[in-house]
């Protein structure tokens, strides 16, 4: 079990080193920083103290050991927009988008597991039909237009909630949150339906596909012919049999979550990290846009180190299957 996970734990390190490759790839090849910093103004003089002192002068792999040393203290250098380093905008930032993924990632994997097994369970029905045939939109419609539809609808015509923004926060020191404020909490609403949309519409489909599978084995017969109730029979024995399917859609869905909250923070103005990765883009702050990507892939590559760790704890036939292959 301690070779499985080392083993999963060095390939989380090797992929972790291949997206600060490209981050610094990017950083170091994309745009000109000395350009950014002093514009075109400065003079010769000025030009290489700068290079020195940010080190471009040096060789590519001593340049990019430092940028990965940099990197694991969360020293992602200054913006080249605000002059302000870039670790304290995102650690600023970061708190909202967290906030939205965690949200959208809860609506999508709760209403995905209940709505997928219900619509299993009561094939045929009439609200059956309705949930699958609703979901076509979650899966046919662009996100940034679900935002628009869902503005116009609760924001516009029926003004329940709000169109835009966080909503009033409360600061813990370490942390803002708008959990604990009601308007905090209303303008999560919107955004975290129209991030979770997608994801809770692939998870019910995966989640009713597998148990209509599962439902057919000859053991879930022999435990109905035994007497045992519909519960049981759903939820003791159908249903741990579908989980691992359904946590790597869900765990690849949580990691997209992060990734594509950028239109989502973009339709909503919602000031996450997202939308600080779009006004770098605008202003081609190479800094910001290269610790986005970082944060990013740590976020992947952790999500997918949890499904892989969840596999061995629920499924003991893979924990065998790998023990074996290690003798």
């Amino acid at each position: 079990m301690l070779i499985i996970i080392l083993r999963r734990l060095l390939q989380a390190v090797m992929v972790l080193l291949f997206v600060a490759l490209i981050s610094f790839l990017i950083f170091r090849f994309v745009g000109n920083p000395v350009e950014s910093l002093l514009g075109q103004e400065a003079t010769v003089a000025q030009r290489a103290a700068l290079e020195n002192a940010l080190g471009l002068n040096d060789p590519i792999y001593e340049q990019y050991a430092n940028f990965v040393w940099r990197a694991l203290q969360f020293d992602f250098g200054n913006s080249y927009r605000g002059a302000l380093p870039v670790a304290e905008l995102i650690a600023l930032r970061l708190p909202a988008t967290l906030e939205l993924a965690i949200t959208s990632a809860i609506f999508a994997v709760i209403f995905g597991v209940i709505t997928g097994i219900y619509t299993a369970i009561n094939r045929g029905s009439m609200m059956t039909n309705f949930i699958l045939s609703t979901s076509l939109v979650g899966v046919s419609l662009p996100t940034f237009l679900i935002g628009v539809l869902l503005i116009w609808l609760f924001s516009v015509e029926l003004n329940w909630l709000p169109s835009f923004g966080r909503g009033e926060v409360v600061d813990l020191g370490w942390w803002t949150t708008g959990y604990l404020t009601v308007s905090g909490l209303k303008s999560l609403i919107l955004p975290s339906i129209t991030l979770g949309l997608y994801q809770m519409t692939l998870i019910m489909r995966l989640t009713r596909a597998e148990m209509l599978e599962v439902l057919r084995q000859d053991y879930i017969r022999l435990a109905v012919a035994l007497g045992q109730s519909k519960r049981q029979v759903y939820f003791f024995h159908a249903l741990p049999n579908i989980l691992i399917p359904v946590i790597t859609i869900t765990g690849l869905q949580l990691g997209s979550v992060i990734a594509f909250a950028i239109i989502t923070e973009t339709v909503f103005q919602w000031p996450g990290v997202g939308l600080l990765f779009i006004n770098a883009v605008y202003f081609v702050d190479i800094p910001v846009m290269s610790a986005y990507l970082l944060l990013v892939g740590f976020a992947f590559v952790v999500i997918n180190l949890v499904v892989d760790l969840l596999y061995l704890l629920i499924d003991p036939r893979l924990r065998d299957g790998q023990l074996r292959k290690e003798v």
